[in-house]
């Protein structure tokens, strides 16, 4: 049960216009590869299936309506793109094709999202943004490689968030087992949980820096961490 927390700060004179941290979880037995450059595209760092938006020209919005029109004929996702330009803006939008709305595009904020729409107040989702709120609030203090470790340390509460009856209904019979686990941000079973955490950062200048930290073997007392930083063409 992924879930993703970002702020979203458009040309912001101080620090981050853009800071996002994420859980991927997965059953620790599926094969998996670390995010990385593409061999065939060094400009695309992905880990995820989001190459034809990468990949196009097209706009977020324009992306995102291309998208929704084919929206039906998969099962549940949720879609978010972000374009950060000096001249004509920085731009957020997001799709979810169980939403029964058109693509929109977003307005600068904090926001949460987990297994059901953007912003449905989970209990999960609304300790995590708290969590997540409370330690950007410090980013301005921060060093770039503090904030980072606040973040992967937020990312990884084991705080049970209990009664979880939204959790429960969306997942029954898959869910029900192990449903105290997954009401925590940082999900650990014997054969499901959180297998990667991400932090974004994108500063006032366009300087980015991605880090990931990844379960080994899968092994959930394995960890690598993996760090790129490279300049926006803005």
């Amino acid at each position: 049960m992924c879930i993703i927390f970002f702020q979203f700060k458009p040309h912001s004179a101080s620090a981050y216009r853009f800071i996002l941290a994420a859980n991927r979880d997965e059953y620790y037995s599926r094969p998996t590869k670390p995010a990385d450059f593409w061999e065939n595209d060094c400009n695309i760092l992905s880990g995820y299936l989001v190459a034809d938006f990468l990949t196009e020209e097209a706009d977020g919005l324009t992306y995102l309506k291309k998208v929704s029109s084919e929206g039906h004929l998969y099962n549940g996702f949720n879609l978010i793109t972000a374009e950060f330009n000096n001249t004509k803006g920085d731009t957020m939008c997001y799709y979810g094709n169980k939403s029964g709305q058109e693509p929109k595009t977003l307005e600068p904020g904090i926001y949460g999202l987990s297994n059901s729409l953007l912003e449905t107040p989970w209990k999960k989702l609304v300790y995590g943004k708290k969590l997540f709120t409370d330690t950007v609030k410090q980013c301005n203090e921060l060093s770039q490689e503090s904030l980072v470790e606040e973040l992967i340390n937020m990312l990884n509460n084991e705080e049970f968030q209990l009664p979880a009856p939204d959790i429960e209904e969306q997942g029954q019979d898959f869910i029900r087992p192990m449903l105290k686990e997954i009401s925590a941000l940082f999900v650990r079973t014997s054969s499901y949980g959180t297998r990667t955490n991400t932090v974004i950062l994108v500063d006032a200048k366009g300087h980015v820096t991605f880090t990931e930290r990844t379960m080994l073997n899968p092994d959930a007392n394995q960890w690598k961490v993996s760090s790129f930083q490279f300049e926006l063409e803005i």
